[in-house]
């Protein structure tokens, strides 16, 4: 079957050097796909990137060998901000990528840095609330969210594991009930208590995207069977048209190739054709407000 798809969160960056937590984050020399994370050697990109450089190019590269047509950027601390370099990629491929920005959430003024961003050109704001206090619901936040919600902006999210947020998110629910809130990374969906976080999309302007979810299938690894019992269990709670899928490229195709990504899903018998649309496409084309899409034709390897 032939399926137009979204990636609802991946991640760009020029460069990543970085302090989080007070943990350093940068690459090594000279093999720059390794990097220090909080201290330990890790595989940050696939080991061919040499230069650590995360592009817009070299991820454009992947999309099209995968047949993906567009693609959700998002951000993280552990990146380091890369505003400007996505408000450049936005601004050069309108048609092939959402990104999202994020002012400095952890030092006060970070309101008036989210408004300037919204006016800069970028139609959402990143908060990565799992690496932040856990009460990270203040009154600037809460400022920034009403501001987000008049602007028209979409919120992208990820939680602490269960439900150690799920109570202030549905604060922000309900203080500002116009305002679409993307819940990253699945709900941490090998977590207890995961489903909490999926109950959020029981809003009408509340979905879920699973980037991350090979990572937290990693033990079970391709095809990744748990991972489709787990969107199924989600969508029994919420619907399946308020779920999206996301590959959180480029960390995890340090262990599978980025079409495996996501062809654990269209290879499924577990999952009806109608499911595989809606999951790969077509919620996170209406809910990111994508036009019409790239098509990509199938383009055969040189090993088949």
């Amino acid at each position: 079957m032939m399926i137009t798809i979204i990636d609802a969160h991946a991640h760009l960056w020029l460069n990543v050097d970085t302090v989080v937590n007070g943990q350093p984050i940068h690459p090594l020399e000279p093999n720059r796909s390794r990097s220090i994370f909080f201290g330990e050697e890790r595989q940050m990109l696939p080991p061919y990137m040499t230069d650590g450089q995360n592009t817009a190019e070299r991820f454009l590269s992947n999309m099209d060998y995968a047949q993906v047509s567009a693609a959700v950027i998002t951000q993280e601390f552990i990146d380091g901000l890369q505003n400007s370099y996505l408000m450049q990629v936005q601004r050069q491929y309108p048609d092939r990528f959402f990104c999202f920005g994020m002012p400095e959430l952890r030092k006060a003024g970070f309101c008036d840095e989210a408004d300037a961003l919204i006016q800069s050109g970028f139609r959402g704001i990143k908060i990565p609330a799992a690496r932040l206090p856990q009460q990270f619901l203040n009154d600037e936040m809460v400022s920034m969210l009403r501001l987000m919600e008049q602007r028209g902006g979409i919120l992208g999210i990820e939680l602490m594991d269960g439900d150690a947020q799920v109570g202030q998110m549905e604060e922000i629910i309900q203080e500002c009930p116009r305002l679409k809130v993307a819940i990253g990374h699945f709900g941490m969906v090998t977590r207890p208590g995961w489903l909490s976080q999926i109950r959020l999309a029981r809003h009408e302007n509340v979905y879920v995207e699973s980037g991350g979810i090979t990572w937290l299938f990693n033990d079970e690894f391709y095809p990744y069977p748990s991972a489709v019992r787990a969107i199924k269990e989600a969508a029994d709670e919420v619907g399946m048209e308020k779920l999206m899928w996301g590959s959180d490229y480029p960390r995890t195709i340090t262990a599978i190739t980025y079409k495996m990504s996501y062809d654990f899903v269209t290879k499924s018998p577990e999952l009806t054709d109608d499911e595989k649309r809606m999951f790969l496409c077509d919620n996170a084309k209406r809910f990111f407000g994508f036009g019409e899409l790239k098509e990509l034709p199938y383009i055969k390897n040189m090993s088949e």
